[in-house]
């Protein structure tokens, strides 16, 4: 799933440290997100999202999940 948590990290000058910090995940999970290679649960979403600023649809992508997905 695509999202803009890189994009709004280098804007706010945050590592991914202090991402994950934050957030209390550990570095490798925003690494993951930042690659589209892990989708975040719900609860993660919310945080990182929340913690920008932003509504979860604002951060992230849903366009390409299809009805089969759900």
């Amino acid at each position: 799933m695509k999202n803009k948590i890189q994009e709004y990290r280098k804007l706010r000058n945050i590592t991914q440290e202090e991402l994950a910090d934050e957030v209390l995940v550990s570095r490798q999970t925003i690494i993951s997100l930042e690659k589209g290679k892990y989708t975040a649960s719900l609860i993660l979403a919310y945080k990182i999202a929340t913690y920008f600023g932003l509504t979860i649809e604002e951060m992230f992508d849903f366009s390409q999940i299809g009805k089969e997905s759900l």
